[in-house]
């Protein structure tokens, strides 16, 4: 029996999220992270990084990841590379996926 293709659809298939669920919130721990210590309120890292704050707020929270326009848009706006974002970002996902016992140096 030959069946005919199924057509493409855009977008992602039913279900599938956008961002992994410990990525995005370790990217927002980083975000937010920065952002304290740069004295910086949230509202004024949207405004410098020219996105709406609730999309940060979104970030954030770890509801979501940002493309890599977002990425380059938030370091500058904190005063940093995109590099030196991105490293905090991979310390802070690093400490998350380490075991319990692990980051208490239990082992």
């Amino acid at each position: 029996m030959n069946e005919a293709a199924k057509p493409l659809k855009a977008g992602r298939p039913a279900g599938a999220t956008s961002a992994d669920p410990a990525v995005a919130r370790a990217f927002g721990e980083a975000v937010v992270n920065m952002r304290r210590e740069a004295k910086i309120s949230q509202e004024n890292l949207a405004l410098l990084a020219g996105v709406d704050r609730s999309y940060m707020g979104k970030l954030e929270r770890g509801q979501g990841a940002p493309n890599i326009v977002a990425v380059v848009r938030i370091a500058a706006a904190l005063g940093c590379s995109a590099t030196e974002l991105v490293r905090r970002f991979e310390e802070v996902l690093q400490a998350a996926m380490r075991p319990a016992s692990e980051a208490a140096g239990l082992d």
